[in-house]
């Protein structure tokens, strides 16, 4: 029997980011309104391969997911043996507008999830005129207590006694839900294995420090121009449902909802489960957003 090969693409682009040449790879599928999506620290776009093999999803949108520089099969730019990566708002701002260009994505929908559901806030602050709604996963202002701790952790992966795959995965695997699906846990963790040296440090740095939010940043959201929905999973203890909650409060008009059985990684740990919650905020931004047709 032939196999059936799945629908999703990918390619490498060259992209500049920053006055440096970068190789983006990029995965799509679909056709339709383009739903751009971000990957959580340490990890890849293979995170969301169930949206992209989505059927009923990718008829109506054109679904993107792209690894980072530094992840996956993005490669770091030229001469990045001699500095040291770590994650701002500016290079991560800058690295999703070049992908927004360099694809020519006409205000597309954006969807981060956990560093990626914090910098969906930023894109909104500082290029809302860029996206025609954002979509927040695991969305916080800042992030105190147990995952600050998790950062300081994390410099101590680049070492030559600890296999900094393994450490990040044990890391990271007590935020996902216990009713998530045994094969779909150990794949998210697997992504993190593959991990390279001090790119989990450099992620959560932006997720602890440099990425953190005030509450006068958030007030600056305007949802009238630009919707912003917020989706948490209740077994995630590092950003809590109290930490989208406070998001929501601070952002006028503001859409948050609690997902009951899932963590910190709704597109891979579970993805029927975020399925449930992300159907009904697709169907109304398809609504919002039809093209009219001749």
């Amino acid at each position: 029997m032939v196999a059936q090969a799945e629908p999703i693409c990918g390619r490498y682009w060259p992209l500049d980011i920053q006055g440096h040449a970068h190789r983006v790879y990029v995965e799509e599928a679909g056709a339709g309104i383009p739903l751009l999506c971000l990957h959580t620290a340490g990890a890849d776009a293979r995170q969301y391969r169930h949206l992209l093999n989505d059927p009923e999803v990718c008829r109506r949108f054109r679904v993107i997911a792209f690894d980072l520089p530094w992840h996956g099969k993005s490669s770091p730019p030229e001469g990045f043996q001699d500095e040291r990566y770590l994650l701002s708002p500016e290079l991560y701002m800058d690295s999703v507008m070049a992908v927004v260009r360099g694809l020519g994505l006409e205000r597309p929908v954006v969807m981060g999830c956990s560093i990626g559901g914090r910098a969906v806030l930023h894109l909104l602050i500082h290029h809302a005129e860029s996206f025609a709604a954002a979509i927040g996963l695991q969305s916080s202002r800042a992030i105190v207590g147990v995952m600050s701790r998790h950062q300081r952790e994390a410099q101590y992966l680049d070492r030559v006694d600890v296999h900094s795959g393994d450490a990040a995965a044990a890391l990271v695997s007590g935020i996902m839900a216990p009713q998530s699906p045994s094969a779909d846990r150990w794949e998210t963790l697997w992504h993190y294995m593959q991990g390279g040296p001090g790119v989990m440090h450099g992620d959560t740095w932006f997720y602890k420090d440099s990425g953190n939010l005030t509450p006068e940043d958030l007030g600056r959201i305007d949802t009238a121009r630009t919707p912003l929905y917020l989706l948490t999973g209740e077994y995630d203890y590092g950003a809590t449902p109290a930490h989208g909650e406070e998001v929501a409060r601070q952002v006028r008009g503001a859409h948050f909802q609690v997902m009951e059985h899932i963590g910190h990684f709704p597109p891979s740990e579970n993805y029927p489960v975020l399925r449930r919650y992300l159907l009904p905020i697709l169907d109304e931004l398809e609504r919002r957003l039809a093209r009219p047709t001749a």
